[in-house]
């Protein structure tokens, strides 16, 4: 009887030792067949799940996001009548300033929305809402109002960073990933449409990698269906989670309203543009010193692709991060960090959110097969003096600030591909280069026959005004023939 208990009691155990190793191996199984966050993304199974709320992140998220109000201070001539263009009118009626009386001031204002990033009351918003901005104000969702500082503007990403004037902390939200986003994930614009008062919006991403919208130099949007209107510009595109993953920056719509499709530059560029302003307060992107080309049908067959995929180089320039990293002509760029490159626009973003000193990797085809290279990301070098110089005379170029271009500032201008002769950096408003149609990024190659090759040349020949203005000027890639008279 003692050696059959002694069995039983040998059994039992092994058959509990057996039982806990099979509860391990399927706790192990669960553990390695753990969902991810988009397995666990489910559409609503019931009534009570299709009356839930969103209000806990509203409430999370709407003291972050600030009403923004730009003001800027005007002075024009009032024309006074087309008679006073003549000299005996001028006199007779006491008007010396050719039918123009005396300057009067006004002022203008815009009104869109921001988003603070930080407890210090860092604010980071759209470069068009403060553009040319004197004065700038934030509401808080509580109705208090601050006065706050410009810290950095960057028109090519079409944001800008302030700072509140006051004490903290205050409260902010958090950047998301916005490439984790995925078609069909919920969404909520938090914002000031039409200047009614903070508003909130839902709805879904209804695409992404947008970048044919044409808004700023580096397009690669969110495209949502969340109503966006006048006024949300520079507010916040927020996650279930609270978390910032875009701001809204652009509708298509051709009444001025929403029509259900709006953009929002990812949180990936809007927290670049916020380190760039945490450490400096200038954007400084990386250089790669080669040039890339939408690959089409046609290409894809001439390179015996199954499909369009990549951008193709077409250039690569002595001395630059791309030569010493070995990228060559007719490579064709995949992926960029693992991430799919569709077109240039979604290239040149994928470059221009990291930072100078990090390493870029690029897998690219080059003969069929598929090779890794590692790009050290360096600032772009000034080859040549800048010698900027605001030409003053009476010529087309009245009002046009000029630079000698080299690929330092071919970046801060966004001229792509071009690194030598004169360059248009900004022109005053109303000027005589503002009237005749020259934009910034227009490259002067000749002026009445003449090459010109320094900003020290052009201010020369503009000294000298002839008859007859012939002006040959390279924009996007072409040169065309100006005539002025």
């Amino acid at each position: 009887m003692r050696l059959a208990r002694s069995g039983n009691a040998h059994f039992f155990i092994r058959a509990a030792l057996a039982g806990l190793i099979g509860i391990w191996a399927s706790l192990a199984a669960a553990q390695e067949t753990q969902p991810s966050p988009a397995d666990l993304r489910l559409v609503p199974q019931s009534d009570a799940q299709i009356k839930l709320s969103f209000a806990p992140v509203v409430k999370q998220v709407a003291p972050a996001v600030v009403n923004v109000y730009a003001s800027r201070k005007v002075v024009q001539r009032q024309r006074v009548s087309p008679f006073f263009d003549d000299p005996f009118f001028r006199r007779f009626f006491g008007q010396p300033g050719g039918g123009y009386s005396g300057p009067r001031e006004r002022v203008e204002s815009s009104l869109g929305s921001g988003v603070v990033i930080s407890a210090d009351g860092t604010v980071i918003t759209n470069h068009h809402v403060i553009k040319d901005a004197d004065e700038v104000r934030v509401a808080l969702s509580d109705r208090r109002e601050f006065d706050a500082d410009i810290v950095l503007m960057d028109e090519r990403t079409d944001l800008a960073v302030l700072k509140i004037r006051g004490e903290g902390p205050f409260e902010h939200v958090t950047f998301a990933d916005s490439d984790s986003l995925e078609v069909g994930d919920i969404v909520l614009a938090v914002g000031n449409p039409f200047g009614v008062g903070q508003t909130v919006t839902q709805g879904i991403v209804s695409a992404l990698a947008r970048t044919q919208v044409g808004v700023t130099d580096f397009q690669f949007f969110i495209q949502t269906d969340a109503a966006i209107n006048p006024g949300n510009s520079g507010g916040a595109l927020v996650d279930m989670t609270g978390k910032l993953v875009g701001i809204n920056t652009a509708i298509f719509s051709r009444s001025g309203g929403s029509n259900g499709i709006g953009f929002a530059i990812p949180a990936h560029m809007a927290r670049f543009v916020a380190t760039a302003a945490d450490q400096g307060g200038k954007v400084q992107r990386p250089w790669l010193g080669a040039t890339v080309q939408l690959v089409n049908a046609e290409i894809a067959e001439a390179l015996s692709l199954e499909r369009p995929q990549g951008v193709l180089v077409t250039a690569v320039f002595e001395g630059s991060p791309a030569q010493e990293a070995g990228l060559r002509v007719s490579d064709l760029v995949i992926a960029i960090e693992g991430k799919e490159i569709s077109d240039p626009n979604s290239f040149g973003y994928r470059f221009a959110t990291k930072m100078i000193g990090e390493q870029s990797e690029f897998l690219i085809l080059r003969d069929s097969k598929e090779i890794s290279l590692s790009i050290l990301l360096k600032p772009a070098p000034e080859t040549v003096p800048r010698d900027t110089r605001e030409l003053r005379e009476f010529s087309p170029f009245e009002g046009a600030t000029v630079m000698n271009l080299s690929p330092a500032v071919a970046e801060e201008i966004g001229v792509e591909g071009v690194f030598d002769g004169v360059v248009i950096a900004s022109i005053n408003r109303g000027s005589t280069a503002d009237q005749v149609g020259l934009r910034p990024g227009d490259i002067v190659r000749g002026v009445n026959e003449q090459t010109i090759e320094t900003t020290r040349m052009l201010e020369t020949v503009t000294k000298t005004p002839p008859r007859v203005w012939r002006l040959d000027i390279e924009r996007d890639g072409k040169v065309s023939q100006l005539i002025l008279r």
